[in-house]
């Protein structure tokens, strides 16, 4: 497969906000589905980090340096005894101006209850018997002086999984972030060579007027100006796209509700050589105009009948 020159991919880089996020909290509040958005932000996640490495992890990464990498980390009682270190790690990272975020994720104990009891896991402060409720309490107590200090807060008691990574995106990467953390794959394909599996969705442009058939276009593909100029210019690819832009104006956002964060599409014709590589130019071009991170490909255009 082979890469469009109109190629309009964008590489997702982290929007803004701090350096570093510190993910911690209660066991069960949703810091592993906190440190999935990040990593979908474009953050390099660390989960379960004891906070004694986490200035090596720093140097590491190169913030000290103003590298552009930047780092969401889950620091939590799993630590056990390196966790109180946090505090003073912390104060070491406002010492040499490492800009960071504490985030603590809570949930009522009811709630926490709950979902232990769902999920069957083990609470990691249930030692010599104690019951899981006897562990969140444990918990919270021994969080107390994070929380305190904690830059943001959430209660995560009444909230879906899809509910509290939209919280983060807006706290942390602006109002563009759903758009930015949906990535886009658009690609041409001929159905003569096979329908892709891998395709969340396939149109067919078959039904348009197909350039094969002029003898000037034939040994040519949807690449070249006369083709596209062949191809946009028919009234029935006009009509085709106003309404195609509109189906995906409809469910795009639909798409970004749902926290999916690739959408796979798949433009059809014949031999994958002219129509399909043309609107898969043209599709690719309207998504990325609304905000999104597009990449267009052409799966047979190696494949294509021209003059060797």
């Amino acid at each position: 497969m082979e890469t469009s020159q109109l190629d309009v991919s964008t590489l997702l880089e982290p929007a803004g906000g701090p350096d570093l996020i510190v993910i911690t909290g209660m066991s069960g509040a949703g810091r592993t589905e906190a440190m999935h958005t990040f990593e979908d932000l474009g953050y390099f996640c660390i989960d379960n980090l004891p906070p004694k490495l986490l200035m090596n992890l720093v140097s590491l990464a190169g913030l000290q340096s103003g590298s552009l990498r930047k780092l969401a980390i889950v620091c939590d009682l799993r630590s056990k005894e390196f966790f109180p270190e946090l505090v003073g790690e912390l104060r070491h990272l406002d010492d040499i101006n490492i800009s960071h975020t504490l985030l603590f994720l809570d949930a009522s104990d009811e709630a926490l209850l709950r979902r232990f009891k769902t999920n069957r896991r083990r609470h990691p402060m249930c030692e010599d018997g104690m019951t899981i409720i006897g562990g969140v309490r444990r918990e919270r107590e021994m969080l107390s002086e994070i929380r305190e200090i904690a830059n943001y807060v959430i209660d995560t008691s009444e909230l879906r999984s899809q509910e509290l990574r939209n919280l983060i995106r807006e706290q942390y990467a602006g109002q563009d972030a759903a758009e930015r953390g949906l990535r886009v794959n658009v690609f041409s394909f001929g159905f003569k060579y096979g329908s892709p599996i891998d395709a969340d969705i396939i149109i067919d442009v078959r039904f348009l007027p197909n350039p094969y058939y002029v003898d000037e276009l034939r040994p040519l593909t949807g690449l070249d100006d006369k083709v596209r100029d062949y191809v946009l210019d028919s009234s029935q690819t006009k009509d085709f796209l106003e309404k195609w832009y509109a189906l995906l104006d409809t469910i795009t956002p639909g798409y970004v509700a749902e926290g999916k964060q690739n959408l796979s599409i798949g433009v059809g014709c014949t031999g994958g050589q002219h129509r399909s590589i043309v609107l898969a130019d043209e599709t690719g071009k309207h998504l990325l105009n609304n905000g999104f991170n597009v990449t267009i490909t052409h799966r047979d255009i190696s494949l294509a009948e021209v003059p060797s």
